[in-house]
């Protein structure tokens, strides 16, 4: 529990908010209903493990954050969430009523380890332990299949390492979604370059396109010839040569994996300082532009 003024608010509400959520309790030393919803939210606070930052606001101390929030009874609790107010409630509840509140906004206790293992495995990626990340990202889909960020990395590292049945079976839970979830499609087309792009007669395949420029099938074999040997600017370039030529072929298949392929090359955003923007890789800045010109064109 952190007393909350007008000097502190921005960094411990505002800018906490967007990392975990916040509860501000707006209180007063003479109100005899603060004082026995006090000690309940701290205990709460302490149950649930860091799923939500418990703050208090001493409203008659504070009046400016009291007239800001509209306070006009105390006890009034706020739940904030990326730097805005998303609900509350007034008065001295029951514990069992305050968690029936918290548990409404707040994900379950196994999805926040979920949560928290997924971003310790990426630390452990950057850090150039693959297989401990790999553990800890298995960890995290076990715990909470419906994360979908923990999934997307475990199934991309996975693939990295060349563990392609390993990561069919982690993404045929949400292959259905194929159709319409981008991540999805882009490694179900890197999982395909993989199987089917070791197999490829390369010098068959040059050797159809120098006879036939407009070859699709033959340069699109290539192209997953080419990320399967991790020559992933290559393989765009044959995309390219298909974009150029026929921009809707196969249902724009050429330009979907070419979005994968420069879904494979960029790096993780690495964590940054509050409101600065990470710099961008320029190889996929390059190649973004290209696809725009040559899509547009």
């Amino acid at each position: 529990m952190i007393d909350v003024t007008v000097a502190n608010f921005e960094t411990e509400v505002i800018e906490a908010s967007k990392t975990v959520p916040v509860l501000v309790d707006f209180w007063a030393p003479w109100c005899g209903p603060c004082k026995s919803l006090g000690p309940i939210l701290e205990k709460v606070e302490v149950e649930y493990g860091g799923r939500f930052k418990l703050v208090k606001i001493n409203s008659d101390d504070e009046q400016q954050l009291a007239g800001a929030f509209g306070i006009r009874s105390i006890p009034t609790c706020v739940l904030m969430k990326d730097g805005k107010p998303l609900d509350g409630f007034m008065g001295a509840l029951p514990e069992g009523q305050v968690k029936a509140f918290l548990d409404k906004h707040l994900p379950s206790a196994l999805e926040a380890e979920a949560a928290e293992e997924e971003e310790e495995a990426m630390a452990d990626l950057a850090a150039g332990d693959a297989d401990s990340a790999l553990s800890k990202l298995a960890d995290a889909v076990a715990k909470d299949p419906d994360n979908r960020q923990a999934r997307q990395d475990y199934v991309k590292l996975l693939l990295r390492l060349g563990q392609v049945d390993e990561a069919q079976v982690a993404l045929a839970p949400v292959q259905m979604l194929v159709d319409s979830e981008a991540w999805v499609r882009n490694l179900h087309l890197w999982a395909q370059a993989l199987v089917q792009g070791p197999s490829a007669d390369e010098a068959a395949l040059t050797a159809a396109i120098e006879a036939n420029k407009r070859d699709f099938v033959a340069r699109y074999a290539l192209a997953q010839a080419r990320v399967a040997q991790q020559r992933y600017t290559d393989a765009m370039e044959e995309l390219l040569e298909i974009l150029m030529r026929d921009k809707s072929w196969q249902d724009e298949l050429a330009r979907k994996f070419y979005v994968a392929v420069l879904d494979i090359i960029t790096p993780p955003v690495p964590k940054v300082e509050q409101g600065k923007v990470p710099p961008e890789d320029p190889t996929v800045v390059k190649y973004r532009r290209r696809l725009s010109s040559v899509v547009l064109s």
